[in-house]
């Protein structure tokens, strides 16, 4: 049974990380296609975005697998 929530908690860690790179992603191409000669700043600032989500994701997966013991 806890088995069974921490895998929740790592796939709804997993999903949020998923939805925030997406949006991400998704604006930052818009931004790029409204101002193209901005696109290396917002491509910066995009990776640096993404990296941030990806790290509050893998915390989320490691706190709820802490949580099995």
């Amino acid at each position: 049974m806890i088995g069974s929530i921490a895998a929740l908690g790592a796939g709804l860690s997993v999903i949020g990380a998923g939805i925030g790179i997406g949006q991400i992603g998704g604006k930052a191409v818009e931004g790029i296609a409204r101002q193209p000669e901005a696109a290396s700043k917002i491509q910066t600032a995009m990776i640096i975005a993404a990296a941030l989500v990806e790290g509050a994701a893998l915390f989320g997966v490691v706190v709820s697998f802490l949580g099995l013991k």
